[in-house]
């Protein structure tokens, strides 16, 4: 293979490369504008172009959002007060039904915004916006003179409309990462850093741990109780038991996190994800807690207690199931884990189904045997004094 065979193939490379990079320095607009300044924004297909005069403490700046439907909102803001959505000062651009395009400034006051038109903490000039082969840009001028420091806080953000109005965006997903500094005066830009505490981090802690334990461990703990008894008594139980009560610390933890995660998010509610976590935690203490009153196995409300703990016990299983789903569809992780977990449920109950079966088979095998026993028992012999091995009256099985 020759030298300049291999040079063209690199030549080549770099020249598709080039074509399909999205990089800002390469865009030129319509209207001849020139930035000497931007950047390609790392989420939700954005770039941000500006011109920074220090003297004058004024920013010229066309915010591009690409790859956008005609029925979708845009936003580019500044926060002068903290990192995050609450307190920054939004420009906001949609195509309205008639083909108009509405452009409008809007201080953003709280995470439930209907994003409403009002003035900013700083002047804005110039405003207009666009909508061209699929994609909104915003053009403004902005008067930051009330700025200590030319790194800044910005936000940007898209949503969808209802009718000729924003509605609510995404809260989680690239939607919840699109924030970050940005340096006005060396055009260097980042996302603002994510760390343990991260309201991010702290929701895939709470969808974790509450997978793990109601929609993982918890049914598992049921196999155990149902499918182990025939074959390994009292052991099923403290297996059961021990079990359970690791879960239920688990899905505590999990618990106590969403509690957070919602006090740290005003305004910001999921209402029936919230009720059945709330329904779940509460059955789940009431359960572990009935453990401390169940009668004895030969007392005469012993029938009512059972009834009541398997009632419960599904309950838990069922809602926490349904909870989980929610929970992903709140936090839209990538579709591989909804995968893993559907594929996860799918395999308890295929073992579910093959122990049931083995365990009819013991169970008849058992009580046909205790049956030919019973027969074949002494004459005159009291059934009450007839026992297993174990000090129990020998009876049929059942499960």
């Amino acid at each position: 293979m020759s030298s300049g065979f291999l040079i063209s193939c690199v030549m080549f490379t770099l020249f598709v490369s080039s074509i399909y990079a999205q990089s800002c320095t390469k865009f030129s607009f319509t209207s001849n504008q020139i930035f000497t300044s931007c950047n390609d924004l790392p989420y939700l297909n954005s770039f941000l172009h500006w011109n920074y005069n220090p003297s004058s403490k004024t920013a010229k700046i066309a915010y591009r959002h690409t790859k956008l439907a005609s029925n979708r909102w845009v936003a580019w803001a500044i926060n002068p007060t903290s990192q995050g959505m609450v307190g920054s000062q939004a420009l906001v651009a949609y195509q309205k039904s008639d083909g108009k395009m509405r452009v409008y400034s809007s201080p953003v006051t709280s995470y439930q915004t209907q994003l409403q038109e009002g003035d900013l903490s700083f002047n804005v000039s110039d405003l207009s916006a666009t909508y061209l082969n699929n994609e909104i840009t915003i053009f403004a001028t902005l008067k930051l003179e009330n700025f200590n420091s030319t790194i800044v806080n910005q936000v940007w953000q898209e949503g969808p409309l209802s009718g000729d109005s924003p509605a609510m965006h995404d809260t989680s997903g690239v939607n919840s990462q699109s924030a970050g500094l940005l340096s006005l005066l060396s055009g260097q830009s980042r996302t603002t850093t994510k760390g343990a505490n991260s309201p991010l981090n702290k929701k895939n802690l709470h969808g974790l741990l509450n997978a793990v334990s109601w929609g993982i461990m918890m049914p598992i703990g049921i196999l155990f109780a149902r499918y182990l008894k025939v074959f390994s008594d009292p052991a099923w139980f403290y297996l059961h038991s021990i079990w359970q009560i690791t879960a239920y610390v688990i899905g505590v933890a999990g618990w106590a996190t969403g509690l957070q995660l919602g006090s740290e998010s005003h305004g910001i509610q999921f209402t029936a994800h919230r009720t059945i976590g709330i329904v779940l935690f509460s059955l789940a203490t009431l359960q572990a807690s009935a453990m401390l009153l169940r009668p004895k196995r030969d007392h005469k409300h012993r029938i009512y207690w059972n009834i009541y703990h398997r009632s419960v016990g599904y309950s838990i299983v069922v809602l926490g199931i349904i909870n989980i789903f929610k929970g992903l569809n709140i936090l839209k992780p990538e579709k591989k884990w909804e995968i893993s977990y559907i594929a996860t449920l799918v395999g308890l109950g295929i073992i579910a189904a093959f122990l049931e079966v083995i365990t009819w088979c013991v169970v008849i095998k058992m009580n046909k045997f205790v049956s030919s026993t019973v027969e074949k028992k002494p004459q005159g012999l009291h059934e009450a004094n007839w026992y297993n091995g174990n000090g129990t009256t020998r009876t049929h099985y059942r499960v």
